[in-house]
């Protein structure tokens, strides 16, 4: 028996652990295909608590629950069968009061996975919450909202004690009126049994043997009654899980017309509209050719879609109406994973993986050493790279908090030299760089974007002086077009933007000489 139970728990267990591991893997594979869009509407800590919490319930209603379930019901019929045998009136009896058991099982059920659920979305509102404010702790501190913020966290951890309490007290009802149902079943089978003794029509030792098999029948109800919870949490988890699983807002990649050869780099946008929200247009009717090898600059205010041109160029959103061709080709035709290849965008938020500086550079390519490096040189990175305390080897931190913002920018030039895309997109790109670091990239990037098509988005307007063509936007539309020259010259908008760009850093030179003399006084 010993040898029997130990081989069936380590066989239950195995296979459990071999199922939540391909449901983890699966699940991870549909979170990471899925599109930004629904990325943007789930927040992190909740899909890393399906992930993570939703599974592990799972795996233990695989380990504990459901072998214990199957124990228990082959002794309940086991029982049922052996009362039937020894004496059918009897036996009746049992099961008269089942009726009222299995209904009290039903509405506990119902009752039990409205609470679960309802537990289940309090701790994922908890991750969310905490993996937000820990994340921009320094902002929160900043800002002096660590009293607001422990208000908030109070109010939705008070919302996951509720959720929990209210779980407990359907499980802490259940049980006890499944015992108060054993009782009763048992009083009943002592009087009517009674009857029968004293009738001769049964015998006592029957009697008592029966007794004891209907405290051996409610024994696996209350054993269930103790999996309960487990169950139902099992249940709850599960609706979370296949939920995510069943969901299908991925970026479509149906495209099958390979780019043959290598890429030119001729880019048109045509008639394109784009909304991140039904009715609310980003771009209304877009319209622009960037040519082969061409630098192509976009400038304009704050709201005007510069951004996301970038992230409908590489379909991390589809647009809503129009074409956007690369090469003559729809992006829409092409698979992804050859499109993104060959577009990639440095994004204004630099994010940078846990893990050594080479490793953030190569980025999954079997690069050597040397590879890395030239990457790293191309972009005057390799210097501040080899005063690190372990050079290339150096582990970065999460978020890369253990180097400069300017540094981590330099690392994300590298990493998409290293991968050598025929489109660079730069938006924001020296947003977080200084002045002199901002030279050393521009000598670098002159090299680098050499015979590419390359699209700059720069608040900088003295970054883009040189480009072949300047594309200025406004309200989602294409305000204006041509060199720096040209436009100046028109004196419309991107002469206004520049005129007010070059006041402001005039007055701030200014201010910077005043303070200098009086330091010097």
């Amino acid at each position: 028996m010993f040898v029997f139970t130990f081989v069936q728990t380590w066989t239950t267990t195995l296979l459990g652990q071999r199922v939540m591991k391909d449901m983890r893997l699966a699940l991870f594979k549909k979170t990471a295909s899925q599109s930004t869009d629904f990325l943007s509407r789930n927040p992190v800590g909740r899909i890393v608590t399906r992930l993570t919490g939703d599974v592990e319930t799972l795996n233990e209603f695989f380990t504990s629950v459901l072998v214990a379930f199957l124990k228990d019901l082959s002794v309940m019929v086991g029982v049922l069968i052996t009362l039937f045998f020894l004496a059918p009136k009897l036996a009746l009896v049992v099961l008269i009061t089942m009726p009222p058991v299995l209904v009290v099982t039903a509405i506990s059920r119902v009752k039990a996975r409205d609470a679960f659920r309802r537990q289940r979305t309090a701790s994922s509102r908890v991750n969310s919450y905490l993996s937000e404010r820990l994340s921009g702790v320094q902002v929160v501190q900043l800002f002096l909202g660590e009293k607001k913020s422990s208000r908030e966290f109070g109010r939705r951890n008070g919302e996951l004690l509720d959720a929990n309490i209210e779980e407990m007290y359907v499980f802490s009802t259940f049980r006890p009126i499944v015992e108060w149902f054993s009782t009763i079943t048992t009083a009943v089978i002592i009087a009517v049994g009674a009857n029968m003794v004293l009738d001769l029509s049964l015998s006592l030792g029957v009697l008592i043997a029966f007794i004891n098999l209907v405290a051996m029948f409610f024994n696996p109800v209350m054993d269930i009654a103790e999996k309960y919870t487990l169950l139902q949490s099992a249940m709850a988890g599960g609706e979370r899980v296949f939920k995510l699983l069943d969901t299908e807002e991925h970026i479509a990649d149906e495209g099958t017309h390979a780019i043959e050869g290598a890429v030119r780099g001729h880019i048109e946008f045509e008639d394109v509209r784009f909304s991140y929200k039904k009715g609310e247009e980003v771009l209304k009717g877009l319209s622009f050719t960037v040519n082969p090898g061409e630098m192509a600059a976009i400038v304009g205010y704050t709201g005007a879609g510069k951004t996301t041109i970038t992230s409908v160029l590489a379909r991390l959103w589809d647009v809503d109406s129009g074409a956007i061709r690369l090469d003559g080709v729809p992006i829409g035709d092409i698979p992804l994973p050859e499109l993104r290849r060959s577009v990639l965008p440095v994004l204004q938020d630099v994010f940078l993986f846990s893990g050594t500086v080479a490793e953030n550079i190569s980025l999954g390519l079997p690069l050597d050493d040397a590879q890395i490096e030239e990457a790293a040189k191309a972009v005057h990175a390799h210097e501040f790279i080899s005063r690190l305390p372990d050079g290339y080897k150096t582990i970065l931190s999460e978020g890369a908090a253990n180097i400069s913002s300017g540094q981590r920018q330099l690392i994300s030039f590298a990493r998409v030299i290293a991968h050598n895309p025929a489109i660079v997109v730069l938006d924001e790109a020296t947003s977080s760089i200084d002045t002199e670091t901002e030279h050393l990239i521009q000598l670098g990037m002159q090299r680098v974007l050499s015979g590419r098509t390359s699209i700059v988005i720069a608040h900088r307007l003295s970054t883009i002086r040189h480009a072949d063509r300047i594309l200025v936007l406004s309200g989602g539309h294409l305000a204006e077009e041509g060199r720096h020259d040209e436009l100046i010259g028109r004196n419309g908008l991107y002469a206004s933007l520049y005129r007010l760009q070059y006041e402001r850093v005039g007055e701030s030179d200014r201010r910077s000489v005043d303070r200098r003399s009086a330091d010097r006084r």
